[in-house]
């Protein structure tokens, strides 16, 4: 047998390249992403948005903002594909099509805010690593813009079409809101949900716990500005939840996968209902089952930020930490489990990343 026969088959060179070119992709992405949560922070995707093709000074005049550091972020949006450029004139332009993901006023939603996780995600990277040695967990405190994040995601996939989604999934709750009854919103966040909610049904009463102070006092604020005098909100740990036949109707919008024990707040939710009472719960759409979620939308920043984030904050709590992509085949065992008479799973056509769960007491 010659020499050459027994050295280890080594990898197909035209597999391992393709490879480093996926790897170099990611790369490239990911320092996009990061030029993208600056763009949006500081405006200039708006900025771009409002104006023709127009130099970086102009640019950088309109935004308000140092042209030397707007001219290196132009540049790494020229490379990334996001921000045309003419290399004659030094003008640069945000196509309109472009723009349609990736301003505040954007047609098909706005991108860019979730870009801002990935900005976050680095900021916390040297605690997470900790957690990977320990199997501790990080407080939501050490998430720099955590709420303000999260209300931005809110205002554009649940704010923005809460009437049409309520009137669609609970039309009878919609005309005992117009009534007058009881509601909680259980994890409420900045408390932009409930505030809409607050304002358009102003003879029903409102109230909303959250564990993070910070969030409790935006949302606060948020109610006085709009002068609310039906809404109230309280820095409260739902594990403690304690309430019985109160409300006719509680919700939870991306809140539930988060807290220390899911189930048991759950089955809080089911005796906190009166009768008949409806509970609206929006989390994550994904499957508890890995192989079923190669496709589903934004699969890996959602693995991603529950590594970060949602994980370990429940760890934190001494939770169980299920993570973000829990799958909707655990909350709904969880829901009837927690002694929900009629348990509904609703996928709307307009945002396939979320399942709705619309959970009825007998």
């Amino acid at each position: 047998m010659s020499r050459a026969q027994t050295v280890p088959e080594s990898p197909r060179i035209t597999d391992a390249e393709a490879f480093f070119e996926r790897i170099a992709g990611v790369l490239d992405a990911g320092a996009a992403a990061l030029m993208l949560s600056i763009g949006h922070r500081c405006g200039l995707l708006d900025t771009l948005a409002g104006l023709d093709w127009s130099s970086s000074r102009r640019i950088a005049k309109e935004a308000g903002l140092a042209e030397r550091y707007v001219r290196e972020w132009l540049a790494a949006m020229v490379v990334a594909g996001i921000v045309a450029y003419d290399p004659e004139a030094r003008t640069y332009r945000l196509p309109p099509e472009h723009a349609a993901c990736l301003t505040r006023d954007a047609a098909l939603g706005n991108l860019a805010v979730y870009a801002q996780f990935v900005a976050m995600a680095g900021a916390v990277e040297e605690r997470v690593l900790e957690c990977f040695a320990t199997g501790g967990g990080v407080g939501y405190e050490d998430y720099p813009c955590f709420h303000r994040i999260m209300a931005e995601d809110s205002a554009q996939t649940v704010v923005a079409g809460l009437p049409e989604i309520l009137a669609a999934l609970v039309p009878d709750t919609v005309a005992r809101l117009t009534a007058g009854i009881d509601v909680l919103d259980a994890g409420c966040g900045s408390g932009k949900a409930l505030a809409a909610l607050a304002a358009r049904y102003p003879s029903s009463r409102f109230t909303g716990y959250d564990l993070c102070d910070d969030a409790i006092a935006a949302a606060a604020e948020h109610a006085a500005s709009l002068d609310l005098a039906n809404v109230r909100f309280a820095t409260f740990d739902l594990a403690g939840l304690d309430e019985r036949d109160r409300y006719h109707l509680v919700t939870s919008f991306d809140a539930v996968h988060d807290t220390k024990d899911p189930a048991r707040l759950l089955c809080a939710i089911h005796r906190a209902l009166a009768p008949g009472g409806v509970h609206l719960m929006q989390d994550i759409g994904g499957s508890a089952r890995l192989e079923k979620n190669l496709d589903f939308p934004f699969a890996t920043l959602l693995y991603a930020m529950s590594t970060v984030h949602c994980t370990p904050v429940s760890l934190a709590q001494g939770g169980e930490g299920l993570g973000t992509m829990w799958g909707w085949e655990t909350a709904e065992r969880m829901l009837r489990e927690a002694g929900f008479a009629d348990v509904r799973r609703n996928v709307l056509p307009h945002d396939p990343m979320n399942v709705w769960f619309v959970s009825r007491k007998g």
